[in-house]
């Protein structure tokens, strides 16, 4: 495998606005794809808790359709239906609970495959801590959506020294972006989600608008995009 991206804030908005420009006038849709294995138990409810940024940047720009992925206990992979709503999203994730069991990030990539050739979904986001499967087949379902275009945001929690080295080139693979983060730095998480949906909903211009009223992380793509 070639070095792994940078997993810092500053690395991951700079991956966010070097990607191409969606067309305008469509109402973007975003896979919002959780890791509910045990191991992800003690933060769930905070992972559960960051997404409500992406609504808030995403109602400006005409709104945002997401769609609620999970995998857990043995062979159990569910998506709800489509949402706008940030409440309603919130309540889906608040009712599951996470199981042991093994990753399927590679069952979620070709799931997410399946609904980018059928025009259903503009990007996708991961939120996971670790990876159990042959990395080299992951690699493989990745490469496969770079080549469909669909941008993987990997959200990594914690240091798993196999998820260190695949969730950068997932990224890669899918011109997407990569970066850790922890409880302690919530705020920031909850920017690049929205800096994320404001690509989803509205392309490279909607991010800029977003990043100049936001600040901090999010304000710097401000010097990636021309």
């Amino acid at each position: 495998m070639t070095r792994a991206v940078t997993t810092t804030a500053d690395a991951f908005v700079e991956q966010v606005g070097r990607l191409p420009a969606r067309p305008s006038g469509t109402r973007g849709r975003l896979l919002f794809a959780m890791d509910a294995t045990a191991s992800r138990e003690p933060t769930w409810d905070h992972a559960c808790g960051i997404q409500g940024e992406m609504f808030v940047a995403a109602d400006a720009l005409g709104g945002l359709d997401v769609r609620l992925g999970f995998y857990r206990g043995f062979d159990e992979f569910k998506v709800s239906r489509w949402t706008s709503d940030g409440r309603e999203l919130a309540r889906l994730m608040g009712a599951v609970r996470c199981l042991a069991g093994r990753t399927q990030i590679g069952r979620l990539l070709r799931y997410a495959g399946e609904q980018r050739r059928e025009s259903r979904i503009d990007a996708l986001v991961f939120v996971g801590d670790c990876c159990e499967e042959d990395v080299d087949q992951v690699g493989h379902e990745a490469g496969q959506l770079g080549l469909l275009g669909l941008p993987v945001f990997v959200f990594q929690e914690g240091n798993d020294r196999t998820a260190s080295r695949l969730f950068p080139q997932i990224a890669r693979l899918t011109r997407g972006a990569h970066c850790k983060f922890d409880r302690n730095s919530p705020d920031e998480l909850k920017r690049l989600l929205g800096a994320v949906a404001a690509y989803a909903a509205g392309g490279r211009d909607a991010l800029l608008k977003y990043g100049r009223e936001k600040g901090g992380a999010a304000a710097r793509l401000t010097h990636q995009i021309r």
